[in-house]
């Protein structure tokens, strides 16, 4: 697989101009919990995920956070900061060991406002980004606990291609904005239906289509969103 097929943005760029742009991006390897950016600050960096997952979170006053976003290989993370000078209030980091392209943010700013190809891209993948944000949000108010669980671990499995990966329940309940209490007595309950296995921050989904079965009903919408990221693909 050529490197630029492990992003789906960068996949989608006409060939000449990808082959510019990935001249210019450094690959990088980024360890599960590092910053990519803070609240409120212009990134130092812009980066094209390859692998793993990078997580948005929105913080509150009391120090409670949930996850209001997921980067996967379907984009670039810093998106949202391209768009113009408002502040972005969420902060991301890495939630499953990732690798990334990138580059220095303000260079890809410039890209981004001289070249049309990047330009629409961008503001393609913040259309459907924005999509996913909104079903999440109604999503963690809406659904109980248990669905959410699976829904979410859905949405990890699809962006890390792999039944089995790593997370603490610490960092889960952080994830779906609940009580680590809530997050075992629902993690307990689809091992006991079969659906999950999980011991010491193994996750190894059993049943996919059960555990889908077992997801409210964002899933699939969120689902069917990711796969039609970019509408078009690259003219080689």
């Amino acid at each position: 697989m050529n490197v630029y097929e492990s992003n789906l943005l960068l996949a989608a760029l006409p060939a000449a101009y990808r082959n510019s742009l990935l001249s210019r991006l450094k690959p990088v390897t980024l360890a599960a919990r590092e910053v990519v950016y803070e609240a409120d600050e212009t990134p130092q960096y812009a980066h094209f995920i390859t692998s793993g997952i990078a997580s948005v979170v929105s913080s509150m006053s009391n120090g409670a956070s949930a996850e209001v976003g997921i980067w996967g290989k379907e984009g670039l993370v810093e998106s949202f900061h391209l768009l113009g000078n408002a502040r972005v209030p969420t902060r991301c980091f890495i939630q499953v060991d990732a690798t990334a392209l990138r580059m220095p943010f303000k260079e890809l700013q410039k890209e981004f406002r001289e070249r049309p190809e990047l330009h629409e891209q961008v503001l393609q993948g913040v259309q459907t980004q924005g999509s996913i944000l909104g079903q999440l949000a109604a999503c963690n108010r809406l659904h109980e606990a248990s669905e959410r669980l699976a829904r979410w671990l859905l949405m990890v499995r699809d962006r890390v291609e792999s039944e089995t990966f790593y997370l603490t329940q610490e960092f889960v309940a952080t994830m779906l904005g609940a009580r680590r209490t809530t997050v075992t007595a629902a993690a307990s309950a689809l091992q006991r239906e079969g659906l999950i296995k999980y011991s010491r921050g193994r996750i190894h989904i059993v049943n996919p289509e059960g555990l889908e079965a077992e997801a409210c009903e964002c899933y699939p919408t969120v689902h069917n969103l990711y796969l039609n990221f970019y509408k078009h693909t690259a003219r080689d």
